[in-house]
């Protein structure tokens, strides 16, 4: 698996020796220092280094160096970054129609689910990231959101006595959050393990793997198995770096990144798997709702979508989202 990855990887970057020896590409992430989506992105830039004869100069900067996504976003803007591994969050300061993917609580049952929709709904919102002066290259997701705790919880009311984490330049979000009764604190992805350390929030939306790896689990050791929504990402760079590769070059980056995109996702669902029985052999408790509970999840739920249309989530994509949800659905009976 690591041997077919690194190769797609390889093909992909092998087609940036269309770059001048003196050009660089930065690439920001909020991913860990080491973690896997670090470690990809470092391989990638082995590869692009020696593609360039060792004069190219590629950089990531990790664990939100660059400030949240917002601020990588303005970055690459500005030409201080060329590239960015980005979140729906992100993402969606771009174009945000991407929201549909991720801003829809309990709305995907199944990575299969989000894959379908994704890839109908891809063409389109390339073509608008690209109207904006951006290019995916590649397609990833991190997991599915669930919910870390200091305390055991269950049902939705357990949760409003808690402090939630909530992402700095998500405005509408937490205030839908305060008009439904629950706390958000906004801060940055790097704040989130001193406040929990400290009592700031005692409540955090994180996926397996990012609790593993920023070592979250260990201070919010209640987790509610529950999927709420997937964490769908890209990795995009900038129109400008994108028009710097000759024709033939972008061809071969287009074709590499979309077979790379599969793998990617493929190797970030398995380890997402790994993630939570590394925790629980660590002292991880896993708190799993009943049909009851469940039950009030779903009714909670259902009551956001009005909120979240044409709000978080573009009326016209969240109508198209669901759409092709019950398309599919049928389609499987």
């Amino acid at each position: 698996m690591k041997t077919r990855l690194a190769a797609l990887l390889l093909g992909t970057v092998l087609a940036l020796n269309a770059f001048a020896a003196d050009k660089q590409l930065r690439i920001g992430t909020l991913a860990s220092k080491n973690s896997l989506y670090h470690r990809q992105l470092m391989e990638l830039g082995e590869a692009w280094r020696t593609a360039q004869g060792g004069q190219g100069k590629y950089l990531v900067y990790p664990d939100g160096s660059q400030g949240g996504e917002t601020d990588m976003v303005r970055r690459m803007r500005i030409g201080q970054l060329q590239g960015g591994l980005l979140s729906v969050v992100g993402l969606r300061e771009i174009e945000p129609s991407i929201a549909a993917l991720q801003n829809m609580p309990m709305m995907f049952k199944s990575w299969e689910e989000v894959d379908y929709v994704r890839e109908k709904m891809r063409p389109a919102m390339e073509k608008k990231f690209l109207d904006k002066g951006f290019v995916v290259l590649a397609w990833g997701d991190a997991g599915w959101v669930r919910f870390f705790s200091k305390t055991p919880a269950f049902a939705p009311n357990d949760f409003k006595g808690m402090k939630f984490f909530a992402w700095g330049a998500e405005a509408d979000q937490q205030e839908i959050m305060k008009n439904l009764g629950y706390t958000p604190v906004p801060l940055e992805t790097a704040d989130i393990l001193p406040a929990i350390q400290t009592g700031m929030i005692n409540a955090v939306p994180s996926t397996p793997y990012f609790a593993l790896a920023t070592q979250i689990y260990t201070t919010a050791n209640n987790m509610l198995d529950m999927n709420w929504s997937p964490i769908v990402g890209a990795l995009i760079i900038t129109k400008k770096a994108w028009d710097e590769l000759t024709p033939e070059g972008q061809v071969i980056v287009r074709e590499a990144g979309a077979k790379a995109g599969v793998q990617l996702r493929a190797k970030a669902r398995q380890e997402v798997d790994e993630a939570v029985e590394a925790m629980k052999k660590r002292g991880l408790t896993v708190n799993k709702p009943n049909a009851e509970q469940m039950k009030e999840w779903n009714a909670l739920a259902d009551g956001l979508y009005p909120r979240i249309r044409g709000k978080l989530v573009p009326a016209e994509q969240f109508d198209e989202a669901v759409g092709l949800l019950k398309a599919f659905r049928a389609g499987k009976k």
